[in-house]
């Protein structure tokens, strides 16, 4: 079950990367920007740049290269942590943004694909086959440096390209005390997340333990 979670998870995963680079990078340049901003702006993402995470970990498994940076994805900490922070995607997509626009198309497939799909797979697949007891709470504060980060890579950059990859970010429109909060709004579900994670990964150690006795 474990290695058909993570081929099928691969699978779909890269298909939805590379689908939505495909359609995103012509429809961005229609729009006015350059090539390399509409790059940029494809990877401004934190759907997109956790789908990347997600797919470095299942490829880190399966791969024999001897990378340091890929062999890192492998990590007993970096597999939860990215089990984390995928979660946070469907959850924050399926409640707040999912309301906000209806694609169509290639567009509604590949976000299907990358909201949905690789979310659920790759958390399946990390109880199944990733979790392994070896996360500690002191984890927690490593894996909040990503989300944490990258708030600050989206509000920094907001007043260079004169945009926002998700609306709730959107200090012009909607003032720095909402977006404060919702900003904290979303740091208390990952924290919440983090905390599951790490009970879930002991749990499942154990049962895994007793299986084997």
């Amino acid at each position: 079950m474990g290695r058909f979670l993570q081929v099928s998870g691969l699978a779909l995963g890269l298909v939805g990367l590379v689908l939505q680079f495909c359609i995103t990078i012509p429809a961005s340049m229609e729009a006015g920007r350059s090539l390399p901003a509409s790059i940029v702006f494809y990877f401004s993402f934190f759907t997109i740049l956790t789908n990347v995470a997600a797919m470095l970990v299942h490829v880190s498994l399966t791969s024999s290269t001897g990378y340091a940076w890929l062999q890192a994805f492998a990590a007993p900490r970096m597999r939860a942590g990215v089990a984390v922070s995928i979660a946070l995607v469907l959850i924050v997509y399926a409640t707040v943004l999912a309301r906000l626009w209806h694609p169509q198309g290639l567009f509604l497939l590949s976000d299907v694909l990358l909201h949905y799909v690789t979310p659920v797979l790759f958390v399946l697949w990390w109880l199944v086959s990733g979790a392994d007891g070896r996360t500690r709470w002191s984890d927690i504060s490593w894996w909040l440096l990503y989300p944490v980060g990258y708030l600050a890579y989206a509000l920094a950059r907001a007043p260079i390209a004169g945009e926002v990859p998700y609306p709730f970010l959107d200090v012009a429109r909607n003032g720095a005390g909402s977006v404060a909060i919702s900003a904290m709004a979303i740091t208390g579900l990952f924290l919440l997340l983090c905390i599951i994670a790490v009970l879930a990964d002991h749990r499942v150690a154990r049962a895994k333990a007793s299986a084997v006795r």
